[in-house]
């Protein structure tokens, strides 16, 4: 059965957004650098040792920083100005850039030069991807927000098919120096459309959160978002054996087939052609098959490329095979990435895609290490075998974490909350505070009761209690209190604005048991300390 949410909307119907537009467009100039870039780094890297593990750590210097950095900017991006973090990310990576470019036009880059740099990029990129991906939604309606993000990844491809082959032409007629020269240029160019982009944060009439305290937060939703942790599952499963083709393919390519600078760029481009075809029928096949299909049917694909990258050497097959690669890739990652994004509120958007961003990239960092190293003592073949072998074995994760089809939820603030009865003056961030409503209900109803006011809870701690409970009074028969902590009195205020009309629904099911003509008691209470001490 084909999911039901993918609107009838035109495919190509945010570029009617001028913001948007803009950026889509920069974003491809930019997208081109980075896979010239790309390209031209390992090309020198192949040139400047011949180690098969040398060469797969560049991948994981590309991905490694998501570790260090993707959560945090994820938080940052929830609190500060996104436009400004994006100017600074995309000027720290103009300056990675340029700086390389000098030294390998100078001679003076190393392979360990070289990794650094790398690894710079890759800061650059990883602090960028969670606040690009959080600032889409609010360039588009709702409906447009699946052909935005497909559009994002027909940009990322239209750059896959001609940044490599351009590298591999540059990289012959001038070496890689230029072509770290021109992803520094691409890079000054989407400054200059953010740099223009009347961006209008929120006005906020809370204190910002910390960034520890939001980083937690964050996590704290995404433990108690079955949606979202569907995604991050299958997506980290996924890639841990489908990263093998990007980390594989420059050993395969240079070392295997003997290619030249140029056959080497249009070996990767063909991914990128791959992708665009999976781009212009990934729309039909979303109208005809499940989340869940797509899915699988690209791993399945994936698994056939990487034994073909194994064992054959016909050129003209494994041209082919990248083409399937890059059209199964872009199904798989379009398909995590729309439901990551319809999964989660816009209050929280930018750190649960920082979780999102680590769970592939950080995934892709250690995995590129694994096969690295096995193709360093075993040979490619087999570590390209039991990369195919593993994404079969991943599909059994569909019948454990299955995707559902479109958004379930509808998460628009519900602020229905009323405002909360104070006497005293509170500063903000005093707590931990406790809450309790009190329930009469049915005892005959108790089962139902607590199975609903548990649905409840989930909903109290994924938005920011750091402790729920449910107690029975053993005294008067029918009668329950619930019970949450949270950290501070502001953030009870921010789980005002957090409930959505969906979680109202669930809460309003969990009144439905309370007898009596008045709603269930709320008391609010504040952890008082021992001031004389």
């Amino acid at each position: 059965m084909a999911d039901q949410y993918y609107p009838s909307s035109s495919a190509w119907s945010p570029l009617r957004h001028s913001i948007f537009r803009a950026l889509w467009t920069a974003a491809i100039v930019s997208n081109i650098g980075t896979w010239m870039q790309n390209v031209g780094g390992v090309w020198l890297m192949t040139s400047l040792t011949t180690s098969s593990l040398m060469v797969a750590l560049m991948q994981t210097a590309t991905s490694l920083p998501v570790f260090l950095v993707v959560l945090p900017a994820g938080a940052v991006a929830d609190i500060v100005d996104r436009r400004r973090m994006l100017l600074f990310t995309q000027g720290w990576m103009c300056a990675a850039a340029a700086g390389l470019s000098v030294l390998t036009i100078l001679g003076a880059t190393t392979p360990w030069l070289l990794l650094l740099f790398t690894f710079a990029l890759g800061l650059g990129a990883a602090a960028n991807m969670p606040v690009w991906q959080a600032v889409v939604p609010g360039l588009v309606s709702r409906d447009e927000l699946p052909s935005a993000v497909a559009l994002n990844g027909v940009a990322f491809n239209i750059a896959r098919a001609l940044g490599p082959g351009l590298a591999g032409i540059i990289v012959a007629i001038a070496g890689p120096g230029p072509v770290f020269l021109l992803n520094a240029a691409s890079f000054a160019g989407v400054i200059a459309v953010l740099y223009g982009w009347k961006f209008s944060p929120a006005e906020r009439s809370l204190p910002p959160e910390h960034v520890i305290e939001a980083i937690r937060t964050g996590a704290r939703y995404t433990v108690h978002a079955a949606e979202l942790r569907a995604v991050l599952v299958r997506c980290s499963v996924f890639i841990f054996s489908a990263s093998a083709l990007w980390a594989l393919m420059p050993v395969v390519a240079r070392y295997k087939l003997g290619m030249d600078a140029i056959g080497f760029g249009w070996f990767f481009g063909c991914i990128g052609v791959g992708a665009l075809i999976g781009a212009a029928i990934l729309p039909i096949l979303r109208r005809k098959f499940a989340t869940n299909v797509l899915i699988s049917s690209a791993t399945v694909a994936l698994a056939v490329v990487l034994l073909i990258m194994g064992y054959v050497r016909n050129i003209g097959l494994l041209y082919s095979a990248m083409i399937l690669a890059g059209a199964g890739w872009m199904a798989a990652m379009s398909s995590f990435t729309v439901a990551a994004q319809i999964a989660v509120p816009s209050w929280v958007q930018a750190r649960a895609l920082g979780f999102y961003v680590l769970s592939f990239q950080g995934g892709m960092a250690i995995a590129s290490v694994i096969w690295g190293t096995i193709t360093q003592h075993f040979g490619s073949t087999l570590a390209l075998t039991c990369a195919a072998f593993g994404l079969l074995g991943s599909l059994v994760t569909a019948r454990i974490w299955p995707m559902r089809p479109g958004p379930g939820a509808d998460l628009t603030p519900s602020l229905h909350w009323p405002e909360p009865s104070v006497t005293v003056p509170l500063d903000p961030e005093e707590g931990p505070v406790l809450i309790m409503l009190e329930y009469t209900i049915d005892p005959g109803n108790a089962n139902e009761f607590v199975h609903a006011m548990y649905r409840l809870g989930n909903i109290r701690r994924r938005d920011g209690a750091r402790q729920w409970g449910l107690f029975r009074d053993l005294a008067m028969s029918g009668r329950y209190v619930e019970t949450f902590v949270l950290d501070s009195w502001a953030e009870h205020l921010r789980q005002h604005a957090r409930m959505t009309v969906s979680d109202r629904a669930i809460e309003d099911r969990v009144k439905g048991f309370h007898l009596g003509d008045s709603p269930p008691t709320a008391s609010h209470l504040i952890y008082e300390y021992d001031r004389d001490k």
